[in-house]
């Protein structure tokens, strides 16, 4: 199947379904003598894992990652990295009512009539299982950022109609403590106690699900990453943002509510702070003319509700034939908790890659 891949000079491929025995990515292009920390990818993947609270699906899956080849004595040798999770907690008789029918709003339609053929189970390479693969490597990425001074932040700053007031950001790793205080993952605590009764009390208990915003921040980019035309950084951005499963959305910097200003206002002022250009605003943020500026990196991300109800849903069978469906198993009733730390990882994907592109102009 392509599209497997992703990036240029930093480059992961991901592999494995929902219900097979496992999942993995194959990292290539990681830099050599990169302290590779499998506690702090374990704990990663810990922040993803399916089953780690109420609000999330109830599957129990360790997601106990294995790198099995390109790293020696703690450190990357400059060889691919390969990183295996095995699958340990699959019901695939959850989805056999399912087998000929489409899910509303899911991809068993589409994957049909690519293919001729799909993996009912679970939703097979569509399911969200695979964004596992990503945040592994993305912690990569992470790692080798921490060595260049760059730092990234997510957190749930929306669910349904509950929005998080801004936060200060002036402290990441302050804001990061907050957040994995509470199950939301929402870095102010007042909003997080809020989205977790609405998400427990009035969606899952009600078998409905719901939608929500993640709001991130890239911390110590330096000025000239990203391309001036199609390869724009901020495209970049969307364009792995746009991959992850269930994002409907994204916008950077001022996003939508910017067009609402006038050039008047919503212009970055130019001046120096400890002799180092910066702009006194950043409504661009921290991306112009498709290239990194030197200020933090904004960008929000839209994801649409989960598909998967415990209703009755009128659809279609592969026959064409019109029946009833109703979601079975163990699903997220609001997926942005878990998809924090997805939006982080693919996020130090894409500035990892364009780090290195960087370097390959400039020496």
């Amino acid at each position: 199947m392509a599209g497997n891949s992703f990036g240029d000079l930093f480059r992961i491929t991901t592999f494995g379904e929902s219900h097979g025995k496992a999942i993995g990515v194959i990292i290539d292009g990681c830099p050599s003598n990169i302290e590779i920390d499998e506690l702090f990818i374990q704990s990663e993947l810990d922040k993803r894992k399916p089953g780690q609270s109420k609000i999330t699906t109830q599957r129990k899956e360790s997601d106990t990652a294995q790198i099995l080849s390109g790293t020696f004595e703690g450190k990357s040798t400059g060889t691919p990295i390969s990183i295996i999770i095995p699958n340990e907690d699959q019901r695939s008789k959850d989805y056999s009512h399912i087998s000929d029918k489409y899910r509303p709003s899911h991809a068993d339609y589409t994957y049909q009539m690519k293919y001729g053929i799909r993996d009912y189970r679970g939703g097979g390479r569509s399911s969200a299982r695979e964004t596992a693969a990503r945040v592994a490597a993305g912690a990569v990425a992470k790692l080798f950022l921490k060595q260049e001074g760059i730092e990234l932040f997510a957190h749930v700053s929306g669910v349904g109609e509950i929005e998080a007031p801004n936060v200060d950001s002036t402290d990441l790793n302050a804001l990061l403590e907050t957040r994995e205080a509470n199950i939301a993952r929402c870095a102010d605590p007042a909003t997080a106690n809020e989205m977790i009764d609405y998400i427990d009390n009035t969606i899952r208990k009600n078998g409905d699900t719901v939608g929500g915003r993640i709001s991130a921040i890239v911390r110590g980019v330096p000025a000239g990453l990203g391309e001036p035309v199609f390869d724009r950084l901020h495209a970049e951005i969307g364009k792995a943002m746009l991959s992850i499963n269930a994002v409907h959305g994204f916008e950077y910097g001022s996003g939508f509510e910017g067009s609402k200003l006038k050039g008047s206002e919503h212009n970055d002022i130019f001046t120096t702070e400890n002799n180092k250009v910066v702009t006194k605003t950043n409504f661009s943020g921290g991306i112009q003319g498709g290239i990194s500026n030197g200020m933090d990196i904004t960008f929000k991300v839209a994801f649409k509700p989960v598909a998967t109800i415990m209703r009755d849903q009128d659809t279609l069978n592969q026959s064409g034939e019109e029946t009833t469906i109703s979601g079975k198993g163990r699903h997220d009733p609001c997926v942005v908790p878990r998809a924090v730390i997805i939006v982080e990882a693919m996020a130090a994907l894409v500035i990892a890659d364009q780090l290195l592109k960087q370097r390959a102009y400039t020496k």
